[in-house]
């Protein structure tokens, strides 16, 4: 995750020393997204509400630039059904493990790299 310094501008709530409430513009329809950062218990973590929808791929992937830095890998997950925790119906989550790597498939199973 990058150092909270970084994203201080969307601050809107006071931070605590494991993480704070932040509003991001989406890149959609500029309304806000509230985000809810931390970073204890060997996770960063970010979750991203809307009021009436779930965020999509675009905002969520705003988001992720925002609080995570270009080199890191974040992800979603879905979690066996007996697992789900549901406070909110329009929010999604990233997540990081602050002490081990994300496996990643070979990137040639998602399709082949373009030429740029």
């Amino acid at each position: 995750m990058r150092d909270p310094s970084e994203f201080a501008k969307y601050l809107i709530d006071a931070p605590g020393p494991d993480g704070g409430a932040y509003a991001v513009r989406s890149p959609i329809d500029h309304q806000a997204l509230l985000v809810v950062a931390s970073w204890g218990a060997g996770w960063d973590h970010v979750s991203v509400s809307r009021t009436t929808r779930c965020p999509n791929w675009n905002e969520m992937t705003r988001v992720k630039r925002i609080f995570f830095r270009d080199d890191e890998t974040a992800m979603q997950l879905h979690v066996p059904v007996a697992e789900h925790i549901n406070y909110h119906p329009y929010t999604l989550h990233l997540w990081r493990p602050q002490h081990a790597e994300i496996p990643r498939p070979p990137s040639i199973l998602v399709g082949p790299r373009q030429e740029t």
